[in-house]
């Protein structure tokens, strides 16, 4: 029988998608991949393969789940497994850097960036050569959710964070990336989420309190306070430009959508790279310009905002969206599997 099967590592972000295919009849099948053993040389199951691998996986000691799920999509893609977010879209969501290029050479506006392979001292380095005493980004070019980003107020901050950075603190990959601290109008950043490679709604998201900004409810954590080199922001200075002048949800859907000028050039960006389901974060800055500068090809929901909007168990909701494409694309394949 052909079904749906779901590649992921994290069952904490398994269910709301589990209750909507659950709620469409939808049959299913968990394939969580922080392990395994395959048979390259037999054919796979039937059906509709949705990879859901995250570049934190290696945060959650899955360190090699990445290259297990990388391993996997080849075997399917030679059985020609109907596969959504396939092996480019796993390609990018475990690099910015590649991001970055992608998206630049789809005409999307990116914020300018540094990659850096080499020790502190080269990290530092390269950070006085191009921001001077200005202020800086720093993150992981593997990441996922935000996690090691950090804001800077001048590279000497940063070189005191790097001298007593611990192990588990270093990029999974080697690899860390310089980038411009680009101060928004609003403390908020845009996340714009697409199911089957269209526009479904776009989310406003408060980042006053810090960069992780996984809307999803097994994300949420404690807000700390500021301090030089943490993982928010250094003391006087607030990450995406200040603190909000009001209390308000962290996560707000908006009714107004996108441009349709942005809308275009980022399904074109999807459309290029294979990617069908994704969130696409940017800001806007206060000269109006807007710079893109992260993709989550396992891209979750907050469910507050949703039902906020009225979106909650309908197929407009995120959960409720990828259900019923996956159930649409289960059934176009479903007489060549029979």
């Amino acid at each position: 029988m052909a079904r749906i099967h779901i590649i992921h590592e994290n069952p904490e972000w398994l269910p709301p998608l589990a209750t909507a295919l659950d709620q469409r009849g939808q049959p299913w099948a968990d394939w969580n991949l922080s392990s395994g053993t395959f048979d390259l040389s037999r054919p796979p199951p039937e059906g509709v393969f949705y990879n859901r691998m995250s570049a934190s996986s290696h945060t959650r000691g899955h360190r090699y789940s990445a290259e297990l799920t990388a391993a996997v999509l080849a075997w399917l893609e030679r059985y020609g497994r109907r596969v959504v977010n396939g092996p480019r879209a796993l390609d990018l969501e475990i690099s910015k850097a590649r991001q970055y290029a992608a998206l630049e050479a789809a005409g999307v506006a990116v914020p300018g960036t540094v990659v850096v392979r080499g020790e502190a001292e080269d990290v530092v380095k390269a950070a006085r050569a191009r921001y001077g005493r200005g202020p800086l980004i720093l993150k992981p070019n593997r990441g996922g959710k935000g996690l090691g980003v950090r804001l800077f107020a001048d590279p000497d901050a940063l070189a005191a964070f790097l001298a007593e950075a611990p192990e588990d603190e270093l990029p999974a990959d080697g690899l860390w990336l310089l980038q411009d601290y680009l101060r928004a109008a609003r403390p908020f950043i845009t996340r714009a989420e697409f199911v089957g490679g269209r526009f479904l709604y776009a989310v406003e998201v408060d980042t006053s309190s810090g960069f992780e900004l996984c809307p999803a409810d097994v994300c949420e954590v404690p807000t700390p306070s500021a301090a030089v080199g943490d993982a928010f922001c250094p003391v006087g200075e607030t990450p995406v430009g200040g603190a909000p002048s009001a209390p308000a949800p962290r996560f707000r859907v908006l009714p107004e959508g996108l441009e349709a000028g942005q809308r275009a050039k980022l399904e074109g960006f999807l459309a290029a790279n294979g990617i069908e389901v994704a969130g696409i974060e940017f800001i806007r800055t206060a000269e109006g310009e807007v710079f893109t500068y992260d993709v989550n090809t396992n891209t979750n929901y907050n469910p507050a905002a949703e039902e906020a909007a009225g979106l909650a168990g309908t197929d407009r909701s995120g959960p409720g969206a990828i259900a019923a494409f996956l159930g649409s694309e289960l059934a176009r394949i479903q007489p060549a599997a029979a």
